[in-house]
């Protein structure tokens, strides 16, 4: 297997972004189409992490109340003709929209794994909610309920070529029609 994905926190990340007591989440950021994927795309791609199990509890190290590191992850069934991977992490639970939290791209298709807090090797990260690069941990508003945290991985026949300020919807855009197969991860966490 090859270690490709290293993420890392956001460094200027304002780590109580998503909730009430941090700034406005993105909202410029909330998707406006739901995911597109390339006509016949049925592939799907397994999202697993050994943190947690889909639709579980999201452990405290892997958001603003503990260490804020990206959780590992590990990626399987990604087409042998993919040229890239793409991942989006989002909150549509966030009192202002949807919320983003990690936004990356030209990840290695050979990528099978992630290891806790390390960034994509050669991977292009664009703006999260908190106004950093990379990944910014969930933070919900304390006193909400749990909020979904909804990680997608995308894998493309093509590089998606973006600008370093590229949204979620530019990412979007530029994988329509390219995306061979996609799959999801979601997790919860409340404060």
């Amino acid at each position: 297997m090859r270690k490709g994905w290293v993420i890392a926190v956001a460094a200027t990340a304002v780590v109580s972004g998503c909730g009430k007591d941090g700034p406005a989440s993105d909202a410029s950021s909330a998707p406006t189409a739901p995911s597109v994927s390339s006509p016949g795309a049925a592939r799907r791609i397994a999202v697993t992490s050994p943190a947690y199990a889909d639709a579980g509890t999201i452990p405290r190290r892997y958001t603003c109340d503990g260490e804020n590191v990206s959780p590992p992850l590990a990626v399987n069934g990604v087409p042998a003709q993919a040229v890239s991977l793409a991942l989006l992490l989002q909150d549509p639970d966030a009192p202002h929209g949807t919320f983003t939290h990690w936004l990356a791209w030209d990840i290695d298709p050979h990528t099978t794994h992630l290891t806790a807090g390390e960034h994509p090797a050669g991977a292009a990260e664009g703006r999260n909610g908190f106004g950093g690069t990379g990944y910014g941990g969930p933070c919900p508003p304390r006193g909400d309920r749990p909020h979904r945290y909804v990680l997608t991985v995308y894998a493309a026949d093509r590089r998606p070529g973006l600008a370093l300020t590229a949204t979620p919807d530019d990412l979007r855009q530029a994988l329509s029609g390219h995306t061979l197969a996609k799959g999801t991860l979601t997790g919860r966490y409340g404060r």
